[in-house]
């Protein structure tokens, strides 16, 4: 599993599938009609989407390992590595997988809102997970792209498929909406053990030490990726997970600022601000005055 293998366009990727490639820039395999992935780890050129229709099999992403599930989607954006164990395959003999290159979405509506789709940031255990009419619809925009590949490259041809291709990201938006209700028990467990994160983070020296915790550190500290953690705290609290680190800084600030015997420079280092006048700047735009009035008004 040591070997990488760098898959840099289309083409590769098709000839290590055993199919036939249609369009330099994309294809859509069924993978019924394809050859198995060898165990090996690769690094990816291109965005994949890969759709499972069978039970069993594990993926490797980083350091984790992750089992893939019937009628769930994973994404994969140029630059991850995703390892397949001996013996699996990295998109199972029964589903699709979609894979374009970034050229192809250059000068298209497309393109210019790509870093929308937060989901391709993702790691494998936060994987779509399908209904069966959810997998339909995401199977009927594999077919109408896969239509627009046996079609002559003509010049609606980047229109189309680049069109299709959004749709189908679209939809996996409106997909991950509903996932994130339907899992509202563990959205609610991973929300509260933010909440005492910070709460611990703030009563310890830390931020004398690391400064205030930033979203990738409660990401990693609960186990999820940056970018679906960001994601979930929105789809809870309304707020951006930057936006409630800095709220609950706020309510603490509050509470220290009732002890007459610490300036308001003093409590902005204990709470890890670098600068005591980027605690002020803060704290009036959230509280509405500074702190030293705040203090006075209280």
């Amino acid at each position: 599993m040591d070997e990488i293998v760098k898959i840099r366009s289309v083409a590769q990727y098709n000839a290590m599938r055993g199919v036939a490639t249609r369009h330099p820039l994309v294809t859509v395999i069924d993978l019924s009609k394809a050859q198995p992935v060898p165990a090996k780890s690769f690094n990816f050129d291109l965005y994949a989407v890969g759709l499972k229709e069978l039970n069993g099999g594990q993926l490797r992403y980083g350091r984790k390992h992750y089992d893939y599930q019937e009628g769930s989607l994973i994404f994969i954006a140029p630059g991850q590595v995703v390892g397949v164990q001996p013996g699996l395959e990295l998109f199972a003999l029964k589903g699709w997988v979609l894979l374009f290159h970034p050229d192809l979405i250059n000068g298209t509506p497309l393109g210019k809102h790509m870093q929308d789709y937060s989901f391709f940031s993702y790691d494998v255990n936060e994987a779509l997970h399908l209904s069966d009419k959810e997998k339909s619809i995401v199977i009927d925009c594999f077919s109408k792209i896969g239509y627009e590949l046996d079609q002559n490259i003509d010049k609606h041809s980047k229109r189309l498929i680049s069109s299709n291709i959004e749709l189908l990201l679209n939809y996996c938006i409106r997909f991950y909406d509903r996932q994130f209700i339907t899992r509202d028990n563990a959205n609610k467990g991973v929300l509260e053990r933010f909440e005492h994160l910070l709460n611990d983070y703030f009563l310890s020296g830390k931020p004398q030490s690391e400064g205030l915790p930033s979203v990738a550190y409660c990401a990693e500290f609960l186990h999820l990726s940056p970018n679906y953690f960001g994601d979930l705290i929105k789809k809870e609290t309304g707020k951006t997970a930057l936006e409630y680190i800095q709220s609950k800084v706020i309510d603490v600030a509050k509470e220290r600022l009732f002890e007459r015997n610490k300036s308001a420079s003093e409590i902005a280092y204990e709470l890890g601000f670098k600068y005591p006048q980027h605690f002020t700047r803060l704290f009036k735009q959230k509280a509405g005055v500074t702190p030293n009035d705040y203090r006075m008004m209280n």
